[in-house]
């Protein structure tokens, strides 16, 4: 297609068996067991759970807060404390704690600026009885690891080898973060690390054309993007399943 203009009946006619395909996809993944997980790591210390940007900011008020976002919030809940009963003790959280003059604010309203009611954990979380124990890493922008703590919490527990990635939203912050661990294994040759997405604990958020325009947006569709970004991970090595229990 290149840089030639796209013919749209064309378009949905060549992309149809491809996501019949991508559908199926996603409606097969597995479920996989937390315990069997810790089992293969070779132990719950060599396993973590990263949640990212589960915060008001996105699941409850402010410009980019959304139902679909917020609707993963018990799942999340759900498998903190499964994996908190299974002995895992890494609970790794990046947030946005944004600047008030945040560069990001040219391309996203203004959201989860440091020391608003946004930029708070969900008390969903903040609320379990092991939450003094979460590691809360502050992000500027959209990557959990460009001038953030992530890259020494990684070298400071090169034990850990297993990551199971959750939060907000599937094309931006998780696809960011889960990338970035697996590539960052790929490049250091750790041959034994794991990332895995549990499909009911992502999620992203949808803004319909026609809303867009009324906005002034850039419309998105929700369950596309959802797709197309776990498709894309899952195309670079991270397992995407349909939940762990």
């Amino acid at each position: 297609m290149g840089g030639m203009n796209v013919n749209i009946e064309q378009l949905i006619d060549s992309s149809r068996p491809f996501l019949n395909w991508l559908v199926d996809w996603h409606n097969s993944r597995p479920v996989v067991e937390l315990a069997a997980i810790l089992e293969k790591a070779g132990g719950a210390d060599k396993v973590a759970v990263l949640a990212v940007d589960v915060t008001s900011g996105f699941c409850s008020e402010g410009a980019l807060a959304s139902e679909r976002v917020a609707a993963i919030v018990e799942p999340v809940v759900r498998l903190f404390q499964r994996a908190y009963e299974l002995d895992v003790r890494h609970f790794v959280l990046p947030q946005d704690t944004h600047s008030e003059d945040a560069l990001e604010f040219s391309s996203f309203p203004p959201h989860c600026v440091r020391g608003s009611a946004e930029a708070s954990t969900v008390p969903e979380l903040t609320n379990l009885p092991f939450s003094d124990q979460f590691l809360i890493i502050e992000k500027d922008t959209i990557s959990s690891s460009i001038n953030t703590e992530l890259d020494g919490w990684l070298e400071g527990h090169p034990e850990v080898t297993t990551f199971l990635v959750v939060g907000d939203c599937t094309d931006f912050c998780v696809y960011q973060l889960a990338m970035y661990l697996r590539l960052r294994a790929n490049a250091l040759g750790q041959r034994g690390v794991r990332v895995i997405v549990p499909l009911e604990g992502v999620d992203t958020f949808d803004i319909p054309v026609d809303v867009a325009q009324e906005i002034g947006a850039l419309p998105h569709h929700g369950d596309l993007m959802h797709l197309i970004f776990l498709y894309g991970m899952a195309q670079n090595g991270v397992e995407i399943a349909a939940k762990a229990v």
